[in-house]
């Protein structure tokens, strides 16, 4: 199979198969609906889970908060509340923003603010993680001995919009570089973000597997 495919196994099996633990994973990007089998088996794996991008809105909505005008999966809802309950029961904490950057837009140079969950606008967009929740994913880094990565927190693709994901990405990599993390990250947008971070040199691991190693996240073969 070649030399990549062993790196590739060897790097992926430290980040799941035999961990050193705790493990944290951040899941991150748009929709739920494209991770429900990631999430559901991932909440039995790991130590702590940290949700950002738009699928922590769906989750947030499922626990009750106002979003505003912030993309969600109203339809998924009951899934939501499902995986959260399947975290509680294997002892995964799951970590959710507890506040958010809001714009009314999402284009460049938008005006943003940063809003507790219970003050989020109604014609507001929750595009990015605020302050108090990239110290809480920080903290959940700085607990962790290996972290699986997939999906950005925020919408990265657009500044200001990009801080957490690069905050967090750039504290991982410290960490790993002084000898505490063992990080794994993998998926074509996350790829894209932590070299974003100028942070993917830092990593223990980067999967160029793409989907396969989506499917290893979901527990497949």
């Amino acid at each position: 199979a070649g030399r990549l495919m062993q790196a590739e196994l060897e790097a992926l099996d430290k980040a799941l198969g035999n961990p050193k633990r705790p493990v944290c994973a951040v899941v991150g990007g748009a929709k739920v609906s494209t991770k429900l089998d990631l999430l559901g088996n991932l909440v039995k794996k790991v130590d702590a889970l940290v949700i950002g991008g738009a699928m922590a809105n769906t989750c947030l909505l499922a626990q009750g908060h106002a979003i505003g005008k912030s993309l969600a999966e109203a339809e998924l809802l009951d899934t939501a509340r499902a995986i959260l309950r399947t975290a509680d029961d294997s002892k995964c904490a799951v970590i959710l923003p507890v506040d958010g950057i809001v714009a009314k837009e999402f284009k460049a140079g938008a005006e943003s603010h940063d809003y507790g969950l219970d003050a989020i606008p109604a014609d507001g967009m929750i595009l990015d993680l605020g302050p108090l929740s990239i110290d809480r994913v920080r903290s959940a880094i700085d607990d962790a001995h290996t972290l699986v990565w997939n999906g950005p927190l925020g919408a990265f693709e657009i500044a200001p919009f990009d801080t957490a994901t690069v905050a967090a990405a750039k504290h991982a990599a410290a960490r790993t570089r002084a000898g505490k993390l063992v990080s794994v990250a993998g998926g074509g947008d996350t790829v894209a973000a932590l070299n974003h971070a100028g942070a993917a040199d830092g990593f223990t691991y980067i999967s160029t597997a793409g989907g396969a190693f989506l499917e290893w996240l979901e527990g497949k073969d």
